[in-house]
């Protein structure tokens, strides 16, 4: 869980980006593994090779796509190489760990175990490191799309402060919380149904105890593997949508219910609140506007996704074989 700008570090999360992905239908019968190593693609000096657009097209194969699966798969590839050597300039890392969580999910999703899923992935040509190497793209592009929205999407305080000035000098007022975050770390390789529910049953009984935030790290003591968070002070906008409902609901000194992650299980404690009304209240909401809604934060992350890569693309070094 991404807190520096939740809302949007939220919906470009690896699992919004994984969804869009689909069921994935297993072929029948397999394809033979894919891997020619003649050079295709060059993008910025790194190779795209026959053998990644083969496993690139067996997986769009898989996603159930039509058309020229291969002029598509080249074309995905070339995007994702851009995407690649951006977030290595800008130094964005996605760890093993981050990146086998979210591929045991997806596997989930699909109602497959990890030895399932990557079985699958053999038999259809895709292989499990083509596939994984995908989850990081996706994982590490959120990321800089997130970067992009604080350097960019912010309104300036200027602006914010002729909005007001149009709407009469009224100063927009949002609910301040001071969160704390509180994970039951689950190793994605021990991921069980009987593991996560001895972890909400430890989750639960260290909320009965919960007083306030000041007590949460001593009374966790003597439990495995809990660790204690600041979050800090989170304005109502900035709220992640998978947590707003349940933070909105508990009340200062007391916790949400607990959430299954990709990090465990984790609970949120509410340590106070408060009502505020100034410019950086009236600057974050202007900006948010029209990303309070699912279909609005889809909106935003492909208007930025789509500027950002036809940036890439006009200054990138492409060249085909």
């Amino acid at each position: 869980m991404i807190f520096k700008q939740p809302i949007i570090a939220s919906f470009f999360s690896a699992a919004l980006c994984l969804t869009a992905v689909g069921a994935l239908t297993i072929p029948q019968p397999a394809y033979a593994a894919a891997g020619g190593t003649e050079v295709k693609v060059i993008v910025n000096s790194n190779a795209i090779t026959s053998g990644d657009i083969q496993k690139r097209a067996a997986f769009l194969k898989v996603q159930g796509k039509k058309g020229n699966l291969t002029s598509q798969a080249r074309a995905e590839l070339t995007d994702e190489m851009l995407k690649r050597v951006e977030m290595k300039t800008r130094g964005v890392n996605i760890s093993k760990q981050e990146i086998d969580a979210a591929y045991a999910n997806f596997a989930s999703s699909n109602r497959m175990s990890v030895a399932q899923m990557n079985q699958m992935m053999n038999q259809a040509g895709i292989t499990p490191e083509h596939f994984k190497t995908y989850i990081m793209v996706q994982m590490g592009w959120g990321r800089l799309i997130s970067s992009r929205f604080r350097e960019e999407g912010i309104i300036s305080e200027s602006d914010a402060v002729q909005r007001m000035l149009k709407d009469g000098g009224r100063k927009p007022v949002a609910t301040e919380y001071h969160l704390q975050q509180v994970i039951f770390v689950v190793p994605s390789a021990k991921r069980s149904p009987a593991l996560m529910a001895k972890r909400r049953q430890d989750a639960n009984t260290l909320r009965s105890r919960f007083n306030n935030c000041a007590t949460t790290r001593s009374q966790a003591k003597g439990m495995l593997d809990v660790t204690v968070r600041d979050l800090g002070r989170i304005l109502e906008p900035q709220l992640p949508g998978e947590w707003e409902k349940d933070v909105k609901a508990a009340s200062a000194g007391s916790t949400t219910k607990p959430h299954d992650t990709e990090k465990g299980v984790e609970f949120l404690a509410v340590c106070s609140t408060r009502k505020v009304s100034d410019d950086r209240v009236a600057q974050m909401v202007f900006s948010l506007e029209g990303t309070q809604t699912a279909k609005g934060q889809e909106q935003k992350a492909e208007q930025l996704s789509k500027q950002y890569l036809d940036e890439l693309r006009k200054k990138g070094r492409i060249v085909n074989r």
